[in-house]
């Protein structure tokens, strides 16, 4: 007897449909399973024989042979229990073999036959959507998950004898099934911090404001305790909604991690991720035996903020330089290719040296060598992978006297961005730009046109700080970001003027030869 059941295997963030076939014949008594298998989908066959027999399901003496389908991709993970188990008691004429052509199944079984979780679930049941499949059965704890597809009917079991009396038909079985929820709840505002709080540092706090409304990177240089990290905390508060398909996308990222199990809707906020500085390369681009997103994915639409920025490694640092480029980031393995997207705001902080306090020689006692070593951590190359880098200076006294509703809130901040965000929106409509930091080199004349002061202007820049083409493109993206602030069409000297200004503070510290 010949049967088929539908499951799927992730690649990426995406789920290819894999189709389970279970023969039964006759021949020399053994259990196979072929279809290019990782070592855990491997042992499946041993799990699936136990829990049938726990199960009260002997099998048959006779050759059974299983076949994952296409052959040419690697199955990994341990989601194929499931559809193992059910394909070879159809195949066994348990039931009809006719109730499986729009169902889709994935889980785990443990040697008494309770079915289990499994990461990813999420993308495999939008495979299985967009594969015309009507029904999908998991395991109870991946049924809230599952339901975030809309136009899937999704059954959550507990027990393979629950599939079993599920598929016969069995009135009294009580399953649960949840609705796919098409109805989003709405965002609330992170009430913990907000930039209200922040004393003084008007020129961090305008810097935030263009880098995130422009979606820049940004790196903030100054002494302990002026405030670095709080605002840094402050910055989701003034991030924008995201968009259905920016939701789905994080939130398919955030399922193949294992973080969305439980969530009965699709993650609202934009990733805000702070990793500590001992991660190690694999833990902040992917990678792994396996294979897996690491934090520049899980802070894909938000920010990625590296706090002590110069206590990384630099290798580690290294790294980022090709996904701050491309939006992305290629894995390569012995089992295949794997692409994350990771189209993030990077947000640094560092102290100017070892104790803190340069260039105040009153405070900093730090050698010229000790000085070289520490400001040679960051390589030029990623150095011009940052549009924004801000001096923080230290907090005055009569600053921090100042009540709350002498600063403005980050509601009121939000708002503003979330303008110049619709306006690049209108501006790029029909492109695959989405803001002002993606403006290609080919299409600047575009959209960044410059009048005969404006050009003379930045010829001049470009000769005195030695720039590399770049941190040119990169100067002009800001000053269009400012120039959209402004409510202005055209990038006026004053504009470039402000973008040159968040440049500078590298002649300081790395091209002054200390």
């Amino acid at each position: 007897m010949y049967s088929v059941v539908h499951t799927a295997v992730l690649s990426g963030i995406d789920a290819c449909l894999v189709s389970v076939e279970a023969d039964i014949s006759n021949g020399m008594p053994m259990f196979e399973m072929v279809g290019l298998l990782a070592s855990e989908v491997r042992e499946s066959k041993e799990r699936v024989r136990t829990a049938l027999k726990n199960c009260q399901y002997e099998l048959p003496i006779k050759r059974i042979t299983v076949n994952l389908a296409p052959a040419n991709i690697r199955k990994s993970g341990s989601g194929f229990d499931l559809p193992v188990a059910v394909a070879v008691l159809a195949a066994m004429e348990v039931f009809p073999t006719d109730i499986l052509e729009d169902m889709f199944f994935a889980g785990e079984i443990s040697l008494e036959g309770r079915i289990i979780g499994i990461n990813g679930v999420l993308p495999m049941v939008i495979c299985a959507k967009e594969a015309g499949l009507k029904t999908c059965i998991v395991a109870k704890e991946n049924v809230k998950e599952a339901s975030l597809v809309p136009g899937m009917q999704v059954i959550g079991l507990s027990h393979l004898q629950e599939v079993l009396a599920c598929l016969r038909g069995d009135a009294e079985v009580s399953v649960d099934k949840e609705e796919n929820k098409e109805e989003i709840k709405k965002e609330t505002m992170e009430k913990a911090y907000d930039f209200a709080q922040i004393h003084g540092q008007r020129l961090l706090k305008r810097a935030c404001e263009v880098a995130i409304s422009g979606m820049h990177n940004m790196l903030m240089v100054g002494p302990p305790g002026a405030g670095k990290t709080m605002i840094a905390k402050c910055i989701p508060t003034i991030l924008p909604p995201m968009s259905q398909e920016e939701q789905l996308e994080v939130s398919k990222i955030y399922s193949v991690c294992g973080a969305l199990k439980g969530m009965d809707q699709l993650i609202q906020k934009r990733p805000f991720r702070s990793p500590h500085h001992t991660i190690t390369e694999q833990g902040l681009i992917g990678g792994g035996s396996m294979v897996h997103p690491g934090e520049i994915s899980l802070a894909h639409g938000g920010v990625l903020f590296l706090d002590e920025l110069t206590e990384f490694k630099k290798s580690t640092l290294e790294v980022l330089r090709q996904p701050l480029e491309d939006k992305q980031v290629c894995v390569a393995r012995v089992s295949g290719n794997y692409c994350f997207p990771a189209d993030f705001v990077l947000v640094a902080a560092m102290n100017p040296c070892n104790c803190g306090y340069y260039p105040d020689l009153a405070k900093c006692h730090c050698s010229r060598q000790s000085l070289l070593r520490y400001h040679s951590k960051l390589s030029q190359p990623l150095l011009d992978r940052i549009d924004l880098c801000v001096e923080a200076a230290g907090v005055g006294f009569h600053d921090l006297q100042k009540s709350d509703h002498s600063e403005e809130s980050s509601a009121a901040i939000r708002q503003r961005v979330c303008r110049i965000h619709a306006l690049q929106r209108e501006r790029f409509a029909g492109t695959a730009i989405r803001f002002n930091s993606q403006i290609p080199a080919e299409k600047m004349e575009e959209y960044c046109v410059l009048g005969t002061e404006e050009e003379a202007y930045m010829e001049l820049v470009f000769e005195q700080l030695a720039l590399t083409a770049r941190t040119y493109h990169k100067l002009l993206r800001v000053a269009r970001t400012i120039a959209d602030m402004e409510g202005s069409e055209k990038i006026t000297v004053s504009h470039l003027q402000e973008a040159v200004c968040y440049r500078g503070i590298q002649k300081n510290y790395w091209e002054s030869g200390i």
